[in-house]
């Protein structure tokens, strides 16, 4: 049986939340009166966001609590923008500057990572997807970024570097030195900044284990634990909010892009729309210059997200106020990204010309509005959008952008301690400052 850290009883034992220490007898009296009945939290969207928060319902809801929490999604786990994004894994601005609060999110990304890492390590866990199952989560190679102008390098500097994450190192080296990481790179201004710890997570097997993960702690929790937890997945989709009125004591909208389309929210939130392609490349049979096994992924204009010696990911394109939320690629589509992001490519890595093009993915991203602390999601509850009286409570979750797996895990778990608590005040209000600036709808 997998081995896991969870904040709950142990009969017969004790269990500590929150600084208190408690035994469950005690901590079940101590509110009786909140656990008499279930609770139901639905959770629309299952890819970062959605899992994340739904993974935290799960192991932060109070000891004793009887919880279900149902995962709607019409177009499956990892089916949106979440499950073919790039997977550089990095807490890092382009200027080489750690991003807001970077450290609890680069943290939190890694315990969660791990999290789905020990499930698919589980015996007792099996995938329906063959490759999930023979294929790794992640790539622990470290990010390479080159500073290809004079410019850039304005921009990027020894003294950001130094200011790096201790979880997260950035050291400047030279085009040597790059050189001995990825042969053939092309390092203009002698400069590249190289993060030794960064990840490149597949995001689909990510996902898929993650989920996998939730169903495990829910069976192990309501073996222990006074309190039943449940966890489902139903592939639905979901016209309006209302719907789901009544059914659910909260609705947390995850849907990133697609949480513009609901009645309730279209045209309400600050949030630009923006399609993304990524091309699957390969390197062919009679070409033998593999990228060798240690090779970190490039960052640059165009990034370069190393699966194995003889494939990587390309991206990514901006098409801004698409509306085409489909994984699926058209051939004219896909050529014209290849045609946009191969020279981009070829200036950091010339080799890639050689690589034959297999195949491409699109996605949506919802991109935030810019702020002092840069561009950050928005959070919130979002009880006022809805125009008639409703009982069930609804959150907000959504803007993740193109920073989704490093803000995920972190946001997600402020966004279930605040559900579970009933209070937005658990959200930091940089995140929630959004709604006073709230679009009204006429």
């Amino acid at each position: 049986m997998a081995s896991w850290r969870f904040n709950f009883p142990v009969i017969g034992g004790e269990t500590s939340r929150l600084g208190r220490t408690l035994s469950p007898a005690a901590a079940v009296s101590s509110s009786s009166n909140l656990h008499q009945r279930s609770l139901r939290y639905a959770v629309l969207g299952a890819g970062f966001a959605g899992l994340s928060v739904a993974w935290h319902l799960l192991e932060q809801s109070p000891i004793g609590l009887h919880i279900c929490v149902d995962v709607l999604d019409d177009v499956g786990i990892g089916g949106g923008a979440s499950g073919v994004s790039g997977g550089l894994l990095h807490p890092y601005s382009p200027k080489v500057k750690p991003l807001w609060r970077a450290a609890e999110c680069w943290e939190e990304s890694l315990r969660l990572l791990s999290i789905a890492e020990t499930a698919t390590c589980s015996k007792e866990l099996g995938f329906n997807n063959a490759q999930t199952s023979n294929g790794n989560i992640a790539r622990r190679r470290g990010i390479l970024r080159p500073a290809v102008s004079l410019k850039n390098m304005s921009v990027m500097n020894d003294k950001n570097a130094q200011n790096s994450l201790a979880g997260c190192r950035v050291q400047c080296i030279n085009e040597d030195e790059a050189h001995t990481l990825v042969p053939n790179i092309c390092v203009p201004s002698n400069s590249a900044f190289y993060m030794p710890d960064a990840v490149n997570v597949h995001p689909q097997r990510y996902l898929e284990a993650l989920f996998v993960a939730c169903e495990t702690l829910a069976k192990q929790v309501s073996a222990v634990d006074i309190g039943e937890k449940e966890i489902n997945f139903h592939k639905r989709a979901i016209g309006n909010l209302l719907e789901l009125e009544g059914e659910y004591d909260a609705v947390i909208v995850c849907l990133g892009a697609r949480s513009t389309f609901l009645p309730e929210l279209s045209g309400r939130l600050p949030l630009r729309i923006c399609r993304g392609v990524t091309a699957h490349m390969h390197l062919p049979q009679n070409i033998s210059e593999e990228v060798p096994e240690h090779s970190p992924s490039i960052l640059s204009d165009a990034w370069l997200a190393i699966q194995n010696p003889r494939n990587l990911y390309l991206g990514s394109t901006w098409e801004w106020k698409s509306c085409n939320y489909a994984q699926n690629v058209s051939t004219e589509e896909a050529l014209k990204a290849l045609e946009e992001l191969l020279p981009k490519a070829a200036a950091v890595y010339p080799p890639i010309v050689k690589w034959a093009f297999e195949g491409a993915s699109g996605g949506l991203r919802a991109m935030p509005p810019l702020t002092g602390n840069g561009s950050l999601p928005l959070l919130g509850r979002i009880d006022d959008f809805i125009s008639q009286t409703h009982a069930s409570k609804f959150w907000l979750f959504s803007g993740l952008g193109s920073r989704g797996l490093l803000y995920h895990a972190w946001l997600g778990k402020l966004m279930a301690q605040a559900v579970l608590a009933c209070d937005e005040g658990v959200i930091p209000s940089e995140l929630t400052s959004w709604k006073s600036k709230l679009i009204k709808k006429g």
